[in-house]
């Protein structure tokens, strides 16, 4: 099989048994499931806590410091290597910076987003020029891989449908209770997801709801009586059983690149809410609500969905979701 070497900015954690785990369930498909056609090897960030998502593929390098990160990337260059950089960030950027004085040709980054919207969003927009110059020399001197339509430029770049979807989610589908609305939310705790201002507009709307939060909520406070803690779900089965039983998904983030909650919700034909800051997402699916972030059209929306729940399910039934096989397929032809 042919050498592949995937560098990332996520951070890994390593244990006494030499298991690595991630926090992010995406970071540990791809070399997973394409070590199936590659030798694998993995680059990314060390994590001091213990993290979740073990990986099944052993040749994983975590650099603690900027420089045994970069280490690890040069310890690959003496055998002949396709490169799949994944996201664009200072650590990865010096990567490809290493990559390209060195000559190496076949290197590929995959962008789930064009980064502009999170780096505007973590930085401001004084600074974004920073992000812009990695964005225009990587994608310059590379193999562009991408997830969005918006992204997509003939000649330029590769398309691939990103999914986690295997044929679980689609087997054995039930209806929802509707005697009243009971929202989820499946996501990491962080600011720029938007759950917590989301918590707070919930709990001010007078409605007889409930909303319940798959993800680690410690960090949260005064959730009020109708919102639920599931904690941190990490199985299929469980985080079927978890959209099975509510009847409306809300994804209230800030800035998205491809999230899986999407696919995962309406492959459960449960409808979903998102925000018009992230309606690119919704490209030409079925059962996915844009709206505005005030309490009036949150509300609205949500007696409008539930009223009109039957005829929603029936327009889902026309949504082509992405699966994880096809997903592989793509990427192992276009980097082979």
């Amino acid at each position: 099989m042919k050498e592949l070497v995937i560098i990332s900015n996520e951070s890994v954690s390593k244990n006494q048994l030499n298991e690595f785990k991630s926090a992010n369930l995406d970071l540990k498909i791809l070399p997973d499931e394409l070590s199936k056609f590659f030798n694998v090897d993995c680059i990314f960030r060390r994590s001091k806590k213990e993290l979740n998502h073990q990986f099944k593929t052993k040749n994983i390098y975590a650099g603690s410091t900027i420089f045994s990160y970069l280490f690890g990337v040069i310890k690959t260059i003496f055998k002949k290597r396709t490169y799949l950089i994944v996201s664009i960030s200072p650590y990865t950027f010096l990567s490809f910076i290493l990559l390209f004085t060195l000559r190496k040709k076949r290197v590929f980054v995959y962008l789930m987003s064009n980064g502009y919207e999170e780096y505007e969003y973590i930085l401001g927009k004084k600074f974004i020029w920073i992000y812009d110059l990695m964005f225009k020399f990587i994608t310059k001197f590379s193999y562009v891989i991408v997830c969005h339509e918006r992204l997509y430029e003939p000649k330029k770049s590769y398309l691939v449908s990103p999914s986690r979807l295997n044929s679980r989610w689609t087997k054995n589908k039930t209806l929802p209770k509707l005697d009243k609305p009971r929202l989820l939310y499946v996501g990491r705790i962080n600011p720029e997801k938007g759950i917590e201002n989301c918590i707070i507009q919930f709990n001010e709307i007078n409605i007889d709801a409930e909303m319940s939060i798959a993800g680690k909520t410690e960090k949260l406070e005064n959730f009020g009586n109708k919102i639920i803690p599931l904690g941190y779900i990490s199985s299929d089965e469980d985080l079927i059983q978890a959209y099975d039983r509510c009847n409306i998904t809300i994804l209230p983030s800030y800035t998205e690149a491809h999230p899986y909650v999407l696919e995962e919700s309406l492959s459960r034909n449960r409808p979903v809410i998102i925000f018009e800051e992230i309606a690119y997402v919704k490209k030409n699916k079925k059962g996915i609500f844009v709206i505005k972030r005030n309490l009036k059209e949150i509300k609205e929306t949500i007696y409008k969905i539930i009223k009109n729940y039957n005829s929603i399910q029936e327009e889902m039934h026309q949504n082509d979701l992405p699966t994880k096989k096809r997903m592989l397929e793509q990427f192992s032809n276009i980097l082979k």
